[in-house]
């Protein structure tokens, strides 16, 4: 079982990592691979769950414990399988997620990538009562989910908002949340997913950061 890898950022795309650990390349899928610490060609760490496929062998990495803690705890869930808990961390952070989860906020719930209303309904049911270990952060739920956002004018408008929360979940400041919508507004058509328009933005965040 492999529980961690510590290596060199090689490459990035919107699904992985590509990390070099003593000249081996591992493939690793990520909720946000361009917030991963570290520039590429700098050391970091990632923590894993490994899936055995009959016709793959996959890894999944997470900056923290409580991500990895998260991921393995929404896998429990009837409906929920990995490339649907990949997106659900995505849109947000572990305390965030597990706050909304223990207020059973569905509205904010439905709102993550691949989440019905019965999904909500069950993540709740079966979750509640096991996230003693990832800390809720009811402050910044309230902060994601309330009021008006006055960011709507961007192209691709409730795809943006959303995103724009979600980045703000993941700790992003509302100047750098802009910033990214600035960046990207040129490449939206109007018709994206949340989730494309989330990595595009933190395509154009990670970018930004590395000048």
């Amino acid at each position: 079982m492999i529980d961690f890898l510590r290596g060199i950022v090689a490459h990035r795309e919107t699904e992985y990592v590509v990390l070099d650990v003593r000249g081996v390349g591992y493939r690793v899928f990520c909720a946000n691979p361009f917030a991963v610490p570290g520039k590429d060609g700098e050391e970091t760490t990632l923590y894993i769950h490994y899936q055995v496929r009959e016709d793959a062998h996959l890894l999944f990495g997470f900056t923290t414990r409580e991500e990895q803690s998260l991921f393995r705890l929404l896998l429990e869930v009837n409906g929920i399988g990995p490339k649907v808990a990949i997106g659900v961390l995505a849109g947000g952070r572990p305390e965030v997620i597990a706050a909304a989860i223990q207020q059973e906020n569905i509205n904010f719930l439905v709102k993550l990538p691949g989440i019905g209303r019965k999904t909500a309904q069950r993540m709740i049911l079966d979750l509640k009562d096991k996230l003693g270990a990832i800390p809720s952060d009811k402050g910044s739920l309230s902060v994601v989910t309330g009021g008006a956002d006055a960011y709507t004018a961007l192209q691709g408008g409730d795809a943006w908002s959303e995103a724009r929360a979600a980045l703000q979940a993941l700790g992003y400041t509302e100047a750098e949340a802009d910033s990214a919508g600035h960046a990207i507004k040129p490449k939206l058509q109007g018709d994206e997913a949340v989730d494309a328009v989330m990595k595009l933005a933190l395509q154009a965040l990670y970018q930004q950061s590395a000048r």
